[in-house]
């Protein structure tokens, strides 16, 4: 007889943990990015890309993971609406965090912008040079971000909702901490 979980495995969790840092970074390095002018400009750009590169292969091994371990189920007792809104928004988080470095990407390459990360490691183009595929990419890099930045805020709304209201075993599941359950 096989054992449901009732958490995320560590590795899970310490991707999810790791990320969130890097994307909460990400976000406000890149408001600040675009809010500067040189000097400030440059280490802010090279950080910006070097994070997106590493938030890419985070989000595509942590995918992998979520493929090969799965994740604990919802609670029975979640509304169905609410059960919906959870598979959708992690569909949604996935996606922009696996597309968001991709745009990034495709905008610089389109730029014709040398996408050179720290230790001089240089990502090869991977769309042609054209100003009218930038512009595109850049206000779609965007607003993509903003939208990012929402869905980020209502998932922590909904952990923290999850924690303190309804108390359903949602954030341990994921929580850095032990569990007080002692299940795993």
């Amino acid at each position: 007889m096989s054992r449901q979980l009732t958490r995320f495995t560590g590795l899970q969790r310490l991707l999810h943990w790791l990320m969130a840092v890097c994307i909460v970074a990400m976000l406000f390095i890149g408001i600040g990015m675009v809010s500067t002018t040189a000097p400030r400009y440059v280490p802010l750009l090279e950080t910006h890309k070097t994070l997106g590169a590493v938030i890419l292969l985070l989000a595509l091994l942590r995918l992998g993971v979520r493929l090969v371990r799965g994740a604990p189920p919802l609670p029975a007792s979640l509304p169905p609406l609410m059960r919906l809104g959870a598979i959708l928004s992690h569909y949604a988080l996935y996606a922009l965090m696996i597309a968001m470095p991709l745009i990034g990407w495709a905008m610089l390459s389109a730029g014709d912008y040398p996408i050179v990360l720290y230790g001089g490691i240089r990502l090869p183009a991977i769309l042609p040079q054209s100003d009218t595929l930038h512009t595109l990419l850049r206000s779609a890099h965007h607003w993509l971000a903003l939208a990012f930045f929402a869905l980020i805020l209502l998932h922590l709304a909904a952990a923290l909702f999850h924690a303190l209201v309804r108390r359903d075993g949602v954030f341990e599941a994921m929580s850095p901490l032990p569990s007080r359950r002692g299940k795993h």
